[in-house]
């Protein structure tokens, strides 16, 4: 790390010792220990320019006052019927390990139809893993492997992407901004495998407008992507989609649900769900859990998500006019 680097490392501890405490509280559930590697993911979110680095830490940390997202792991979705339902929609799960000990996070894209649920359910879900990878997953594999891990790769399934998928963009520039804002540089590598036609199109059109940074990491696979991910993780750990050629998302693959890292069967989800009834147990113990959604400010997007979101509504729609599927 250059001279530079650490002299704005220095920088921006400085600012944060001014911090009142609510905000230091809650950067401690954000840090999990190593405080000084998260102050470098936001300086490089922001190309290690301190003030807005110190900015954007700032803002998520007040976000985070304001919603109670320190109690997000306290707040379980139920009945477990609807839980499922939103699993079932909301296609996310951990499917295992690199062979460097980075968690695997398998996304079903093109098959999530987020209409299960109200939209405050699929933003707490999504919260909830969120954190559950900061404070459990990460520090757990970090142990394990008996180094520092705070990132992960995502494997993205764009099987049965359709024209239709237009209508759950402002969904997902909800979640992504939530991601860019409050969890920066939390993703090592992006593969994208399963990739159909309407994909492509879109990706020549949106990959230019990518910061360099964010551009190095994705990388698009050929078919599922099983030979290439190899390289990187073992047989078990791949994603049930990236196992054989023409697999897809199914539902139905392998040895059934608990195969399927989509699954609320699946160990990861079990483990995730049980955790957070167990928290919500230990906070308030003879409190009965109430059902409904938990609600969380919606940040405004930032220009580049809104950029990216009005090309590939665009682009959509011109896929739509050459198919005649416009309607």
């Amino acid at each position: 790390m250059g001279i530079v680097n650490q002299e704005a490392i220095k920088q921006f501890q400085s600012l944060m010792e001014q911090v009142d405490e609510p905000m230091k509280n809650t950067f401690q559930n954000i840090h999990q220990g190593y405080p000084t590697e998260t102050l470098v993911r936001y300086l490089k979110a922001r190309d290690w320019n301190v003030i807005k680095a110190h900015k954007m830490l700032v803002d998520c940390l007040q976000w985070r006052i304001q919603n109670q997202i320190d109690n997000m792991l306290t707040k379980p979705i139920i009945p477990t019927d609807l839980y499922r339902a939103i699993r079932d929609s909301q296609l996310v799960g951990l499917s295992g390990y690199s062979k460097e000990g980075l968690p695997v996070i398998a996304i079903g894209v093109g098959l999530s139809t987020f209409d299960k649920a109200s939209v405050h359910y699929y933003v707490q879900s999504h919260i909830q893993m969120n954190e559950y990878r900061d404070r459990v997953v990460l520090p757990a594999a970090t142990r394990k492997y008996g180094r520092r891990i705070d990132t992960c790769v995502k494997v993205l399934d764009m099987t049965g992407l359709k024209l239709s998928a237009l209508n759950q963009i402002k969904l997902l520039t909800v979640i992504s901004t939530i991601d860019d804002l409050n969890y920066p540089e939390k993703t090592d590598t992006y593969y994208i495998v399963n990739v159909p036609y309407v994909f492509s199109a879109c990706w020549k059109v949106v990959k230019p407008l990518l910061q360099e940074r964010t551009r190095k990491k994705v990388q698009v696979l050929q078919g599922c992507g099983r030979d290439e991910l190899l390289k990187i993780m073992d047989y078990a750990s791949l994603p049930h989609f990236c196992r054989k050629e023409g697999s897809g998302s199914s539902r139905h693959i392998g040895n059934g649900p608990s195969d399927n890292c989509f699954s609320l069967d699946h160990v990861f989800h079990q483990q995730l769900y049980d955790y957070v009834k167990q928290q919500a147990l230990l906070v308030e113990p003879t409190t009965p859990l109430k059902q409904g959604s938990f609600h969380v400010d919606f940040p405004e997007p930032n220009p580049e998500n809104a950029r990216f979101a009005k090309t590939i509504e665009s682009e959509f729609h011109k896929l739509g006019d050459q198919n005649g599927l416009t309607n």
